[in-house]
C-alpha cells in the first residue's frame, strides 16, 4: 500500500463489499492551492453523429505535463463540488493528482428552436448497455481534451493506465459509468455511482444477472442510495441499488455502499463524495484487483490462469478442433488455409487450399472432415492433408462426427431467403435433410452421450436441441438454450459449440463463451480478450485448455474440466440440477 493515500474508513466488512458507516468531510483549510477549470465544448463525434456538448476541464494546481496525470471523468457536468473536492483531497496526499473532466450529454440542435426541440440524447447515451460511450470517452473525447492546453499553456497529458482511471456519475449517468467500467475496464478500474438507474429503462435491470454470471472484471465500485428513491414504471432505484450491492459482492468485487434514506437528488452524493474518492482511490498506484466469481465459474476457471496468445495476423480464423493426441486445427476462411497447433504451441500451415473451408470435425477413422464452402463440398483429410470427397451439394457451415460415423452439418439459409437445413450424412454416403426453418444454423455438436443434437441458431437467442432417431434423423425439436445477447444486438450470434464431460454446453457468442448447464440455463459468461470470437475446442493433450478463434486471433486458456470429443465413444454425463 502507498502509505500517502491511506485512509482511515470505519468499514463493516462481508467479503469484499464494505459498507461505509462514517462519512468524513473535507476540511476547510486556508491557503490550500486551488486548480483551474476550464470550459468547452465538443460537436463533432462520429458516434454520436450530429450532438454537441458542453464539457469542463479541472487541472489541478499540483499537475506538471511532465507526468500524465490520473482521470476521473464525471456524465451530467460538474457535481459533488467536485473541483473543491479535488483540491483538497490532491492537497492532502489523499488521492493522487487527477485531472477531472465533466461532460453534458449530448443534444441534436433542432434546425428551428423557435418551432421544435433538440433531441435529447442523455438516456440514449447514459442508460443503454454496450460499448457506444465508452468508445466515444476513449476515441473521442478525452482525445479532445488532450488536445486543449491549461490557461497557463500547460499541456494536458492524461494517464492511459486503468488504475489511473475513474469514471462517476448520478442516476443515469451512474450507470453509464459503471457501463463504461464493465465494457472497458482496460479504461477505467474506479467507478463512483450515486442513485444509479439500474432499472428497466434501456435494459439496466439486467445487470445484476450478467455481473453474477459473467467472469469478474477489474473494477472497484462504490454505490450510494437512499430509501426514498424513485419507484415508477421503469422499476424501483433503491431495490436495485441494492441488488447490484449483492451481485457484485456475490462475484467478489470490490464495492463499498453508502444507504440513506433521501431521494432521487444529489444530496446524500455529494456528502459522501469526499469518502467515496478515498476509498476508490484508496492504495494507488496498486490496480485494482478481480474478483473470484460465481461457484460456477470456479468449477471451469483456475485461478491465475488467463488467455494466452497463440497466433495473430489472420483475416477471420474458424473451425477449431483437436485430433486424437490433442493438436489443434483451424482455418482461415478468407485465406483458404488449415493451420495445425501442435502440443508444444508452434503453428504450421496444414493445408494449403481449404476451398474456404469453415467448420472441421475428426471422425472415428482419424480423419479431418471439413465444410468446404468454396465448392459445396465435405472433405476428409487424412493425416498427409489428401483430400477425400465425401459429399456435394452443400453450401455448409459447421460439421460434426458422431463416434458410429454419421456426420451433422449446417447449412444456412442463403442471404436469409429460404430457411436453413441441417443435412445428416450416414456412413454410407446418403445424403439426408433432416431439419429446417432455423433462421441461420450455425454451430452443431452432439452431447456427450451422442442421443442428442444441438444446433446454434446465430440470428437468435436460441440453441436447438434435437433427439437423434435409431435411424439418425432427428426428432424432439426444441429450443432449449437460453442465451444472452448484447444490448445492440438482436440476437446472441451463437456459433460454435463444445461440450464437456459434465454435460455443460460451451457457446460461442458476441459476448463471449456462454456455458450453459443440461437444463438450457446460462451458468456463466467467459469473455475473451478481443471481445470476439467464432468458434471454440478442447484440446491439449488432456483437453483440458480451451482454444479459441477470435477473427484475426486465436487464444488458449488452461482450465478445470476437460472437453468431449465426438469421434471418441460416448460419455454419459451425470443428472443435471433441476
Amino acid at each position: 500500500m502507498n502509505s500517502r493515500f491511506a485512509v482511515g474508513i470505519l468499514v463493516v466488512v462481508v467479503a469484499f463489499s464494505f459498507r461505509v458507516v462514517s462519512q468524513t468531510p473535507v476540511a476547510a483549510e486556508p491557503n490550500i492551492p486551488k486548480g483551474e477549470v476550464l470550459k468547452f465544448s465538443f460537436a463533432d463525434s462520429k458516434i454520436f453523429p450530429g450532438t454537441y456538448r458542453d464539457y469542463w476541464v479541472y487541472v489541478p494546481a499540483q499537475y506538471s505535463p511532465d507526468q500524465p496525470a490520473c482521470v476521473y471523468v464525471n456524465q451530467d457536468g460538474i457535481q459533488w463540488q467536485a473541483p473543491k473536492v479535488f483540491d483538497q483531497l490532491i492537497h492532502a496526499k489523499e488521492m493522487p493528482v487527477t485531472i477531472g473532466v465533466f461532460v453534458m450529454h449530448g443534444r441534436v440542435r433542432a434546425a428551428d428552436p423557435n418551432s421544435a426541440l433538440d433531441r435529447f440524447n442523455r438516456s440514449f447515451e447514459y442508460d443503454g448497455l454496450g460499448d457506444n460511450y465508452a468508445r466515444f470517452l476513449l476515441e473521442e473525447l478525452l482525445p479532445d481534451v488532450e488536445a486543449r492546453k491549461a490557461s497557463d499553456g500547460r499541456a494536458i497529458r492524461l494517464s492511459t493506465n486503468t488504475t489511473d482511471r475513474a469514471i462517476g456519475g448520478s442516476s443515469s449517468g451512474a450507470i453509464c459509468a459503471f457501463t463504461a467500467a464493465w465494457e472497458r475496464p482496460e479504461a477505467f478500474s474506479r467507478v463512483f455511482s450515486a442513485i444509479g438507474t439500474y432499472v428497466g429503462l434501456r435494459g439496466g435491470d439486467r445487470y445484476p444477472t450478467l455481473i453474477r454470471k459473467t467472469e469478474p472484471r477489474a473494477i472497484r465500485v462504490f454505490l450510494q442510495d437512499g430509501s426514498n428513491d424513485l419507484n415508477i414504471y421503469g422499476g424501483d432505484w433503491w431495490m436495485a441499488n441494492q441488488t447490484m450491492e449483492r451481485a457484485l459482492t456475490f462475484a467478489g468485487y470490490e464495492v463499498a455502499h453508502v444507504w440513506g434514506t433521501n431521494g432521487h437528488n444529489g444530496t446524500d452524493g455529494t456528502k459522501v463524495f469526499p469518502e467515496a474518492m478515498r476509498w476508490l482511490w484508496k492504495d494507488w498506484p496498486q490496480p485494482v484487483g478481480k474478483g473470484a466469481g460465481s461457484p460456477q465459474l470456479k468449477d471451469i476457471l483456475i485461478p491465475g490462469a488467463e488467455w494466452e496468445l497463440v497466433a495473430e495476423g489472420y483475416r477471420l480464423t474458424e473451425g477449431p478442433v483437436a485430433n486424437a493426441k490433442g493438436e489443434v486445427f483451424f482455418t482461415d476462411i478468407p485465406a483458404s488455409k488449415g493451420y495445425r497447433i501442435s502440443l508444444d504451441g508452434k503453428v504450421s500451415e496444414f493445408i494449403a487450399d481449404t476451398k474456404r473451408a469453415n467448420g472441421q470435425a475428426f471422425g472415428p477413422d482419424g480423419k479431418l472432415y471439413s465444410v468446404a464452402t468454396g465448392e459445396q463440398k465435405i472433405l476428409a483429410y487424412d493425416a498427409e492433408g489428401k483430400a477425400t470427397v465425401i459429399a456435394e451439394g452443400i453450401a455448409g457451415n459447421d460439421i460434426v462426427v458422431a463416434h458410429n460415423g454419421s456426420i451433422y452439418v449446417t447449412h444456412p439459409a442463403a442471404n436469409n431467403r429460404s430457411p436453413s437445413r441441417v443435412w445428416l450424412i450416414r456412413p454410407g454416403g446418403a445424403k439426408v435433410e433432416v431439419d429446417s426453418g432455423l433462421r441461420y444454423a450455425n454451430g452443431v455438436m452432439l452431447s456427450p452421450d451422442q442421443t442428442l443434437l444441438y444446433v446454434a441458431d446465430y440470428w437468435s437467442h436460441w440453441v436447438y436441441s434435437y433427439q437423434i432417431q435409431p435411424d439418425g434423423t432427428l426428432g424432439a425439436k426444441q429450443r432449449y438454450y437460453w442465451l444472452h445477447c448484447p444490448d445492440a444486438a438482436d440476437d446472441s450470434s451463437a456459433d460454435g459449440l463444445r461440450v464437456d464431460r459434465d454435460g455443460r454446453l460451451y457457446v460461442a457468442t458476441s459476448l463471449g463463451i456462454q456455458v450453459c448447464d443440461q437444463a438450457g440455463r446460462v451458468n456463466c459468461i467467459i469473455p475473451t480478450p478481443n471481445r470476439r470470437i467464432t468458434n471454440l475446442c478442447f484440446g491439449g493433450e488432456k483437453f483440458d485448455t480451451l482454444f479459441a478463434t477470435c477473427v484475426d486471433k486465436v487464444y488458449k486458456r488452461k482450465v478445470k474440466t476437460q472437453g468431449v470429443h465426438t469421434w471418441a465413444a460416448p460419455v454419459k454425463p451425470g443428472a443435471p440440477r433441476l
